[in-house]
């Protein structure tokens, strides 16, 4: 299969940079990629660092590296621009035709993507992941009315990284109940999320994707065994069914796309833009 070095190049974190390349680089599956990220590269002698090392990459590896920029600065870009590789530069191909349609010239300016330019998004991120924090798993369940969103399902089926996503990169208060083995022998609407059924939204997935999960947590017991694992997935949807919760399946879906799926499907304000 062949291989290629992918370097991520900001003058920031480098989420952007990843972010894009990463969604590009999925479209070639018969490639395999050794990525490698550059972050804060904000001066020329880390800008001419990052050079050498793309150059070795690319002796090392017999073939030009593939490199994504965010660099925002001319100087910077015009130096790792020189490096033996595919330069792709995302700010010098979106920039020049917002500047014609716009009428003004960028700013130029570093870290306005994920800076804390706005004290009072900023607090709301950090607010809405301590409130997933707090009311994660059913720990704790006398403040659901402050929730925008309460995530029901089984355990393991992705209730608690979805709440902690949500917060923090749209924040959204987001708590989750997990149902319990008697909860979901009874069929009935658990008391503590029962009041709250407008905010309830449901996540499933496929047995055998659970049972393989349960098995790296805990290997032994009932936990992991096949007819649990389909007996309280049958009974969390029958759940859903009957009180028209509305549901979606996690098997093949991303942390990204599961978030995505709930706010389209309820409405959901997003608060924060990444």
């Amino acid at each position: 299969m062949p291989s290629r070095t992918v370097f991520f190049v900001s003058d920031q974190t480098g989420v952007t940079s990843e972010t894009l390349g990463r969604s590009l680089l999925t479209q070639f599956e018969g490639h395999e990629f050794k990525l490698v990220t550059l972050p804060f590269i904000d001066s020329v002698d880390k800008a001419t660092e990052a050079v050498e090392r793309i150059n070795a990459a690319a002796a090392a590896d017999a073939a030009r590296p593939i490199i994504f920029s965010t660099l925002v600065k001319e100087e910077l870009r015009a130096i790792v621009g020189q490096a033996q590789g595919l330069y792709l530069d995302f700010f010098a191909s979106f920039l020049a035709p917002l500047e014609q349609e716009l009428g003004v010239k960028s700013s130029l300016t570093v870290g306005r993507a994920h800076g804390v330019t706005d004290i009072l998004t900023y607090d709301r991120r950090i607010d809405a992941t301590n409130y997933a924090l707090n009311y994660d798993d059913g720990g704790r369940v006398g403040d659901y009315d402050k929730a925008d969103i309460i995530l029901i399902g089984v355990s393991r089926s992705g209730k608690t990284p979805t709440c902690l996503y949500l917060a923090l990169t749209y924040g959204v208060f987001a708590a989750n109940y997990p149902l319990a083995e008697d909860e979901l022998e009874d069929g009935s609407l658990p008391s503590a999320i029962a009041p709250f059924r407008d905010k309830l939204f449901g996540l499933t997935i496929e047995p055998e994707r659970l049972q393989q999960i349960r098995r790296e947590r805990r290997p032994t017991g009932r936990y992991a065994s096949a007819q649990q694992v389909r007996f309280e997935l049958r009974a969390a949807e029958a759940m859903f069914r009957r009180y028209h919760i509305p549901y979606v399946d996690t098997t093949h879906l991303s942390i990204e796309e599961i978030a995505s799926t709930i706010l389209n499907s309820t409405g959901i304000e997003r608060r924060v833009r990444p």
